[in-house]
């Protein structure tokens, strides 16, 4: 099936680039050109994934993620001139899943896009669905529950919470963390990591300030505790 990309770019010259090259790749694209329109072609249009730029009139990149992540979960790259890291943490922060920096190669664009969307669609390679002490998780609905509450997660936070839930103790540098979720082929900010597992900590923890399930590995990264699968275990063979 077509996967639609919506491209949101004050540009009309990056509209239009961006709309022919991938419409050549086989990638239905529809554009809108500041953030209000953006909102309403994505109600409209339901896009598999979306190419955002930051600085817009009217409503820019973050004020746009910020309002969208309350409605939907479709994954979001940014596309930034600024190369400030403090600006891609933001909008990481806000949940985007990741960022290109202009001016950029579309053969990489491409390349970042195709990454996101086989993440989000390899699911039925995985187990349907992992149990950690109160946290559920389900491939197949891409739904996480805690303490039978439905949590609403970006698609790299469920892809990094996956991660995590599917191989309980083993610990994960954040390069590992990078590449699961950008692939091998990207130079990834290691802090980029560092984010999303903030937000996902504020989600998922009871205290975020004293994770119970995704512990830090000073030095090297993070891990998720197996003392949860442990307490399940040690339930079912009561």
């Amino acid at each position: 099936m077509t996967k639609t990309i919506l491209v949101v770019d004050d540009s009309a010259s990056v509209r239009t680039l961006v709309r022919d090259y991938l419409t050549e790749q086989g990638l239905r694209v529809v554009t809108a050109d500041n953030g209000q329109n953006a909102l309403f072609t994505a109600r409209q249009e339901k896009p598999d994934l979306i190419l955002l730029d930051i600085m817009m009139p009217e409503m820019d990149g973050y004020q746009f993620v910020t309002a969208y992540r309350k409605e939907s979960e479709t994954p979001i790259i940014l596309l930034t001139a600024k190369l400030e890291e403090t600006d891609k943490v933001l909008g990481l922060e806000l949940g985007a899943d990741d960022y290109v920096t202009k001016p950029f190669g579309m053969r990489e664009l491409l390349a970042r896009i195709r990454a996101v969307l086989r993440r989000v669609g390899a699911d039925s390679l995985q187990p349907a669905a992992l149990k950690a002490g109160d946290i559920s998780l389900d491939h197949e609905t891409r739904q996480v529950r805690v303490d039978g509450n439905s949590v609403n997660l970006t698609p790299s936070e469920f892809d990094l919470l996956a991660t995590f839930m599917t191989s309980p103790g083993r610990v994960f540098s954040r390069a590992d963390l990078l590449i699961k979720l950008q692939g091998t082929t990207f130079e990834g900010v290691e802090r980029t990591i560092d984010v999303h597992v903030r937000n996902l900590r504020t989600k998922i923890e009871p205290d975020p300030s004293e994770p119970r399930y995704i512990e830090t590995v000073f030095g090297v990264g993070y891990r998720f505790s197996d003392s949860a699968n442990q307490q399940n275990a040690e339930s079912l063979n009561r």
